[in-house]
This record gives structure tokens, C-alpha cells and sequence, in this order.
């Protein structure tokens, strides 16, 4: 299973918020290329970026500051999330290097884009379906749908779409541990690679996602790294071990 580290940006420093909230915006560092650097040398496969900005303005807000860290970790595949809601955003953001995109809101309001996306670029287009309660919220967690999060999944069973990065709101930012048993039926309920998010605040977060029954493909941290709740080498060695 694979830990993803999250950089999440806003106004172009990494942050994280609670519960999604961009009033409750902790910073913890101004230089998001610099952490994304602390992350790959830490031993990360993978790093996971989200434009917070972008995710309401509906279009890329923190490029620059994505573009760099893209720079600084030339050899680490990235996946970025937020903002990205048409084939052209799709296209250019791959184009500089990105090895994935998280299309989310679009998910729900133009599946067809996820299809056409995931048909032209094989494996670097992944489905972001952030759920309160098991219903999809779209617009940077701003808007409230009537779509059940694991219907939503398995319309895009015969898609070709490399991922689902599955995250409860209600967990993320709280340090409260992750919702296991939603993840893990959202995993059994599709043959996509499921990464679970929001929540996870310790080893043993990431140790009961890997042994939950299902097979999850990873797990994403933000906070708790931050924090030092977890300790990134010892989890990618648990991880690994």
C-alpha cells in the first residue's frame, strides 16, 4: 500500500484545513517545493497535491507553486487535484510532467469528460469522490449533491480510470482516524484501485487500512506529517515491511 503525502495549497503556501473549511487554514510551510523535497527524501514513491483555490474558482489557481514542486521532484510521480474541470487544464497539467489528475467536481457534473480524459491519456487520470455521510460534495466540499459516493464509483467501472481517492469529510483535518469500514466496502464495491483519505493521524491508521479486508491501492496523510504524528520513514518501512 502506498502513502501518499499530501501538499495541500493555498495562496500558494502548503496548509491544511479541518473538515475542508478555508477559514480553518493551518500553515505549515511557505515553500511548498521544499516540502514536497522533505517528502522524497523521506523515501516517498508519490506525492499527492490538491489546488485548494482552484477547487472553488474552478480552474487552476496554484499552478506556479504545483509547477515548482514539479521542478523540485523530477523523478516522483504526482497526482493534483482542484481546479481541474476541462480536457485543455487536463491536458496542460499532464503536459508539464504531472503523472495524474484527480478530476472530481466533473466527476459528477460531466462523467462523459472523465471517459474522454482516461481514454486519451491511459493511467494519469483518477476520480476524486469526497463524500459526508456517503453523498458526494463537489466544489472544493462547498456544495452538497444527492449522488451516493459508491454509485458514483462504479459508473466509471468500464472507464479506464487509474484510481479513486475516496475522502470522508467529516474525518479530514480532525485527526480522528480514518472511516475504515466506508473505505473499505467503497473498495469491494469496485475492481478501480481505491485510495483512502481523510483522517489518518497515525501508524496504526495505515496499518488497519492495509489489513481492512480490501484491497486498497494507498492512503493519504497531510496533518498528521505535519504534526509529526506519524513519523514518514517508520510508516513507509511499516508499510513496506
Amino acid at each position: 500500500m502506498i502513502l501518499y503525502p499530501a501538499i495541500d495549497l493555498k495562496d500558494g503556501q502548503a496548509v491544511r484545513l479541518l473538515r475542508g473549511e478555508m477559514e480553518k487554514a493551518t500553515v505549515f510551510n511557505d515553500d511548498p517545493a521544499a516540502q514536497a523535497r522533505a517528502f522524497v527524501e523521506a523515501g516517498c514513491d508519490w506525492l499527492h497535491l490538491v489546488d485548494l483555490n482552484g477547487a472553488f474558482a474552478g480552474e487552476p489557481v496554484n499552478a506556479a507553486a504545483v509547477e515548482a514542486i514539479l521542478a523540485a521532484c523530477p523523478g516522483t510521480p504526482a497526482q493534483l487535484g482542484g481546479g481541474i474541470r476541462d480536457m485543455a487544464t487536463i491536458e496542460a497539467w499532464i503536459s508539464k510532467g504531472l503523472a495524474r489528475v484527480i478530476l472530481g467536481t466533473v466527476a459528477v457534473e460531466n462523467p462523459d469528460l472523465v471517459r474522454e480524459a482516461a481514454r486519451a491519456f491511459p493511467g494519469k487520470v483518477a476520480v476524486g469522490i469526497d463524500a459526508r455521510g456517503g453523498m458526494v460534495a463537489t466544489k472544493g466540499w462547498a456544495e452538497e449533491t444527492n449522488v451516493d459516493a459508491t454509485d458514483l464509483a462504479r459508473s466509471f467501472e468500464d472507464a479506464g480510470v487509474a484510481a479513486i481517492i475516496y475522502t470522508d469529510i467529516n474525518r479530514d483535518g480532525a485527526m480522528q482516524g480514518p472511516n475504515i469500514d466506508a473505505t473499505a466496502a467503497l473498495a469491494r464495491a469496485v475492481s478501480i484501485p481505491v485510495i483512502a483519505s481523510g483522517g489518518v493521524s497515525s501508524i496504526a491508521d495505515l496499518v488497519a487500512l492495509r489489513d481492512c479486508g480490501a484491497q486498497l491501492n494507498g492512503a493519504i496523510s497531510g496533518r498528521a506529517l505535519y504534526d509529526g504524528a506519524i513519523d514518514l520513514k517508520e510508516a513507509l518501512a511499516t508499510l513496506k515491511g
